[in-house]
């Protein structure tokens, strides 16, 4: 029996090696590999000796030889084949252990040239790998390291590798060289600065972990990251206490920390359910966390905090009479991060770069039954905008305007959020008319704040009102200016209340729609 073997992920190879060498399996090797083995006492042979052909073009060309590939490819139980192997004299190779040039650690270096990349682009790796896992019933074929011991120990029991075993190792060759050429495709689109949406689209991730289960506890459920830095991503975050994050715990964090990233003065957000129920901005953190939490002290409980500045122990004193279920900041006073880790459950996280954006041209994805709808994120900031009523906001009003359109942008259509003074004061989120959500909104501010606060406050809405019932429902509630899109056929009947009413009104002409 002979065993291919080149790798450059080398970790437990010689182990490996050795082992099949007792057994008394030939080890064929090529370049490093190769030259690693010898140091290490194993006989190996050189691909060079095997093809009869040297090793060209800078190691380009090692492989692709048809000594290697009929010696994979032939099917042991079909007499042509043995017989043409035969008059061709090629020994069959019954073992092949490969994983592919570093291209991913290349890509990931800074500043790393497109030259480099190209080089670091595995060619006779990928061929030996299909080639293999396609004769998968007369070949093993491995590229994780993880899988040697699994072969080790039915060689050793059976004589003979399972045929349950070899099916599992070709799915795994096909999802590792799936994964590899989606990497590089993904390279060559973001050098060409290809912005376009592609016929085929191919996306790869890694996975981070398996979870206990998904939204609910019969759902299955995993996570994984995208291959890259995914700076200022949750993926990236690093765990200080608490238990494992759930699958709703990440999908509300996450959804808090992007909302977040709209804000450059220090901000606290508070999440439940993948939608905001309390955001406060201030000149300091502290009085940031006291505006987010005194928003909605009952949404709160069993919710997500997410700060862009680190949490002080005076913060963490008053978080830790509050069941919470996850807490984020890029860092923690000493003493705070102690009181924090006193409740064992609470999920306390630090992502050092949680203000860092992701690339304007991200994808959105959303799966639907047989198939799945894509999108670049919204990123668009509101650098325009127009004053459409007889009276103009003051400034107050215009900074709690564009305090509220950000909100805004993350509560679920249709959304309503008003607010005053850098505070969310009323949320209504995921109606289905826009009335409900204002409606909603108004009456949760009075409910949990106080009936007066709604006075001299602003309102935003995620898309135009269709009617100027949303006016009427903010002049009695005390509401003084608002910021929506535009675009409706009665946008006149809703400016014509405004100026009835005196309330100022501004059109964005960009809709926020979270569905």
């Amino acid at each position: 029996m002979k065993a291919l073997i080149s790798v450059s992920n080398k970790n437990g190879i010689v182990k490996f090696a050795k082992e099949l060498e007792k057994m008394g399996v030939e080890i064929i090797s090529t370049g490093g590999t190769y030259k690693k083995l010898k140091e290490e006492g194993i006989q190996a042979v050189e691909i060079s000796e095997l093809t009869g052909f040297p090793e060209c073009l800078d190691g380009r060309v090692k492989t692709l030889h048809p000594k290697v590939h009929a010696g994979i490819l032939a099917i042991r139980n079909n007499e042509n084949h043995m017989n043409q192997l035969k008059e061709l004299k090629i020994d069959t190779i019954d073992f092949v252990i490969v994983n592919l040039y570093p291209f991913k650690e290349t890509i990931l270096k800074e500043n790393v040239s497109r030259q480099d990349a190209i080089e670091n682009i595995d060619i006779g790796g990928p061929t030996m790998l299909r080639s293999a896992a396609k004769n998968y019933q007369d070949v093993t074929v491995i590229t994780d390291p993880s899988d040697y011991s699994r072969v080790l120990e039915e060689l050793k029991e059976f004589n003979e590798v399972s045929i349950q075993t070899k099916f599992y190792l070709m799915q795994k060759v096909f999802e590792h060289t799936a994964n590899y050429d989606a990497m590089i495709c993904s390279y060559i689109k973001n050098e060409r600065k290809d912005d376009d949406f592609p016929n085929e689209l191919t996306l790869t991730y890694e996975k981070v972990q398996d979870m206990r289960y998904g939204e609910n506890p019969h759902q299955k459920a995993a996570l994984y990251k995208e291959i890259g830095k995914c700076e200022g991503s949750l993926t990236t975050a690093i765990q200080l206490n608490g238990k494992e994050l759930s699958f709703n715990n990440i999908n509300d964090t996450n959804g808090a920390l992007e909302l977040l990233k709209e804000f450059d003065e220090p901000t606290v957000v508070a999440c439940k359910h993948g939608n905001p129920c309390g955001v406060g901005s201030a000149s300091n953190i502290y009085d940031a966390w006291r505006k987010a939490f005194e928003a909605d002290k009952v949404s709160i409980f069993g919710g997500i905090v997410v700060s862009n500045m680190e949490i002080t122990e005076k913060i963490a004193v008053e978080m830790k009479d509050i069941f919470l279920e996850v807490i984020v900041a890029p860092s923690y006073e000493k003493n705070a991060l102690d009181i924090l880790k006193s409740k064992k459950n609470v999920r306390v996280l630090q992502l050092n770069d949680i203000r860092k954006k992701q690339p304007r041209n991200s994808y959105d994805i959303k799966k639907i039954n047989g198939g799945m709808i894509v999108q670049t994120i919204d990123s668009e900031i509101l650098n325009d905008y127009e004053i459409v009523t007889e009276r103009k906001p003051s400034d107050k009003e215009l900074e709690d305007m564009l305090f509220a359109w950000k909100i805004v942008k993350y509560v679920k259509s249709n959304g309503i959020a008003i607010g005053k003074n850098k505070q969310s004061i009323g949320i209504g989120p995921g109606q289905v008319n826009r009335i409900w959500a204002t409606k909603q909104a108004i009456e949760h501010t009075k409910e949990l704040i106080d009936e007066n606060i709604v006075d001299g406050s602003v309102l935003a809405s995620d898309a135009f009102f269709p009617f100027y019932d949303c006016v009427e429902e903010a002049h009695k509630a005390g509401i003084t200016a608002i910021i929506q899109p535009g675009g409706s056929i009665r946008d006149q009947e809703s400016i014509d209340k405004c100026n009835e009413y005196g309330i100022a009104m501004i059109f964005t002409g960009m809709r926020h729609f979270k569905h």
